[in-house]
C-alpha cells in the first residue's frame, strides 16, 4: 500500500529537520549533520504505507558568496515545491536556541499557503528544557509539540497527531487467511464474447450460464479461485464474470439497463479487468467505450481474443483469404487492436479458445504478474532517473515564456500509479504528451497494463517563499 498524503519537514538551517525525517522514517535516509545546508534536494520516505514525508533544505541559508546564493536560492525553490505539494507541514525550531527572528520569518511566509501546520519544538531531551519554550506561542500556531528527534521523544504523539489531523487510519492489511491474498478479477466484453465460458473453463464448473445467446448472463456472478504461488503463497482470485455490455442504441429494456449499470459497477470494486474481444467481431465502439472506462477507473487491463479456435479452423479449411498463415493474421489482429485502442497502457493480450482451453492458464498466469507489477512500490532514483529522461528528451508545451523544469518525481499510489512531479510551474499536460509519457513510462518500468496518474504539483506565484 502506497502513501497517499504528503507531508513537508521545513525550517531554518540545523535545527533537526533531517534527523526528524530518520526518527519518523525508522531508518537513516537524510545525512545528519552539524553543518548548515547539507539538505538540499526534496528526500522522500514512505511511512508505513500512511503518508509520504518529504524532508527539505533550510529556509534562509547564509550566503557570502554568489555560488552559496544560488544554492541557497534552489533550496528555497525546492522547499516551495514541497510546501505546495504537502497536505500537512511540520515546522520545524530549535528549542534549545529558542524563537529567533528566522523562525517569526518562516512562519510569516508559511501562513500564506493557508495549510495545516504543527509547530516542532525540536531538541527537547530534558524536562527542564520545557521552561525554555513558553515563546515559541509567538509564532501563532496552535499545535505545538515538544519533541527530541536525538533520543525519540514525544515522537509516538506526534505520530498519533499526524494520522488523526490527516484522517489516517492504521495501515491498511492484505486480505489474508494464513498466507492467503486475495485479488478480485473482472471479465467484461460485448454479449455472447465468451466472458462465462472463459470464467467456466477456469473453475471447472457450469456456476455461470454459458449459451449462444447473446445477454444470458444479467448479474454479476462471484466465485473464488485458489491459485499456488512459486513463492508458496495461495493467491485467491476473486472472480467476478458480467453482463455483456451493448451499444448505447441497442438498450432498449430496463434489464438490459441494470445489465449495464452491474457492469460499471463491477469495474469499480475489482483490481484487475480482462476484455474479453471475440476474434471474429474485432474491437468496435463497445470494446473502445469500456477499454477507456477501465482506464479511467485506474484499474489494471489485460485483453484476452477469444475464440481463437474458430480463426485457426477458418484458417485449416482455406476459409481466410489475404493472409500467409495464422500467425500472419494474429499479427495484423493484434496491430489493428493496438491501433483502435492506442490509449492502452501497454496492455497485454493473449489469444485463447474457453471453448477448447487454448493457452487458457495464461489468464490466472498474467493476472498474478499484472498484481505483481500495479503492487510496486517503484525504487525513487529510478523513477526520478525515467521521468528527467523522458522530459529531457522531449519538453512539454506550456503556453508562457519559461521552460518547464521537473524538479522532483515521487510515487503516491497504486492501482493505479500515481506519480506526483514537482515542477516549476502549475498546468496539466496535454493527452498527446501525457500518453507519451505514460507510453515511456510503462516501457521503461516493466509495467504493462498498469494505468499510471501524473499529478503536477507547481509554483504558485501567488504564494512563494519569497
Amino acid at each position: 500500500m502506497i502513501a497517499t498524503k504528503t507531508i513537508a519537514l521545513v525550517g531554518r538551517p540545523n535545527v533537526g529537520k533531517s534527523r526528524l525525517f530518520n526518527r519518523l522514517s525508522g531508518r537513516r535516509i537524510s545525512i545528519v549533520h552539524d553543518q548548515p545546508g547539507v539538505t538540499r534536494d526534496i528526500i522522500s520516505s514512505n511511512i508505513s504505507g500512511k503518508y509520504t514525508l518529504l524532508d527539505t533544505g533550510g529556509i534562509g541559508l547564509e550566503t557570502n558568496s554568489p555560488d552559496q546564493a544560488v544554492i541557497a536560492g534552489a533550496t528555497e525553490e525546492q522547499v516551495e515545491v514541497a510546501v505546495t505539494a504537502a497536505d500537512l507541514i511540520l515546522l520545524v525550531v530549535d528549542g534549545l536556541e529558542g524563537s529567533t527572528y528566522g523562525d517569526q520569518e518562516v512562519a510569516e511566509r508559511l501562513r500564506k499557503f493557508n495549510k495545516p501546520v504543527f509547530l516542532l519544538v525540536n531538541k527537547i531531551d530534558l524536562d527542564s528544557h520545557e521552561e525554555r519554550v513558553d515563546d515559541f506561542s509567538s509564532l501563532g500556531f496552535k499545535d505545538i509539540f515538544y519533541v527530541s528527534a536525538e533520543h525519540g521523544r514525544g515522537i509516538s504523539v506526534l505520530e498519533q497527531s499526524i494520522c488523526t489531523k490527516l484522517n489516517i487510519g492504521e495501515r491498511i492489511k492484505e486480505q489474508s487467511q494464513g498466507s492467503r491474498i486475495t485479488v478480485k478479477i473482472c471479465f467484461v466484453g460485448r454479449p455472447n464474447a465468451g466472458k462465462s465460458s472463459i470464467s467456466n473453463r477456469l473453475i471447472n464448473s457450469s456456476r455461470m450460464i454459458v449459451s449462444d445467446v447473446p445477454g444470458t448472463t444479467r448479474d454479476s456472478v462471484e466465485v473464488e479461485i485458489r491459485y499456488p504461488t512459486e513463492s508458496g503463497e495461495d493467491l485467491v482470485f476473486q472472480l467476478k464474470d458480467t453482463a455483456g455490455v451493448r451499444n448505447r442504441n441497442k438498450v432498449n429494456t430496463s434489464l438490459d439497463y441494470f445489465s449495464t449499470l452491474r457492469t460499471h459497477q463491477a469495474i469499480e470494486d475489482t483490481d484487475l479487468v480482462f476484455l474479453v474481444v471475440d476474434a471474429l467481431a474485432g474491437i468496435g465502439k463497445v470494446e473502445k467505450k469500456l477499454a477507456g472506462e477501465v482506464i479511467d477507473a485506474g484499474k489494471c487491463l489485460a485483453i484476452l481474443v477469444n475464440k481463437w479456435d474458430i480463426a485457426q479452423e477458418r484458417f485449416n479449411n482455406q476459409l481466410v483469404e489475404g493472409y500467409e498463415n495464422i500467425g500472419d493474421f494474429a499479427g495484423h489482429f493484434l496491430r489493428a487492436l493496438r491501433k483502435e485502442l492506442f490509449f492502452l497502457p501497454d496492455s497485454p493480450v493473449f489469444f485463447i479458445s474457453a471453448k477448447t482451453g487454448y493457452d487458457l492458464e495464461k489468464v490466472l498466469k498474467e493476472a498474478h504478474a499484472l498484481f505483481v507489477r500495479a503492487s510496486q512500490n517503484l525504487p525513487t532514483s529510478r523513477l526520478n532517473k525515467v521521468m528527467s529522461d523522458l522530459v529531457n528528451v522531449n519538453q512539454p508545451r506550456f503556453v508562457g515564456k519559461r521552460l518547464f523544469k521537473l524538479y522532483y518525481a515521487v510515487q503516491v499510489g497504486n492501482f493505479p500509479f500515481k506519480i506526483r512531479l514537482f515542477c516549476n510551474r502549475h498546468g496539466k499536460f496535454e493527452d498527446p504528451y501525457r500518453r507519451y509519457l505514460e507510453k515511456g513510462f510503462h516501457q521503461a518500468l516493466g509495467l504493462q497494463g498498469c494505468p499510471t496518474k501524473f499529478e503536477i504539483k507547481g509554483r504558485s506565484s501567488s504564494s512563494e517563499l519569497k
